[in-house]
């Protein structure tokens, strides 16, 4: 997960894949298990709001660097040209 501007999102570093056509299906609504279960909701953000996310997400995120092809210090214009290939995902809680 990654946090930006107080809101925490999700980001899927192996870009389209099962777990992003699950939460589509199931309109968003999921369960985030940390510490205790709590639904909540993921809204999935527009391709032009979702670089800033992402470079955030692969500077607080290791594991995520060999997925994402930029390097994490690099401006949020980079991000811009891949950022239709990683869904992105705002957690609302309910």
């Amino acid at each position: 997960m990654a946090d930006v501007g107080g809101q925490w999102y999700l980001v899927s570093m192996l870009g389209e894949c099962n777990w992003v056509r699950n939460v589509r299906a199931a309109s968003g609504r999921a369960t985030l298990r940390r510490r205790r279960a709590r639904p909540i909701r993921l809204v999935e953000m527009p391709v032009e709001e979702r670089a800033p996310v992402i470079r955030r997400y692969v500077e607080r995120v290791p594991g995520s660097r060999p997925h994402i092809p930029v390097d994490r210090h690099e401006p949020v214009e980079a991000f811009e040209t891949i950022a239709s290939n990683y869904p992105v995902f705002r957690v609302v809680p309910l």
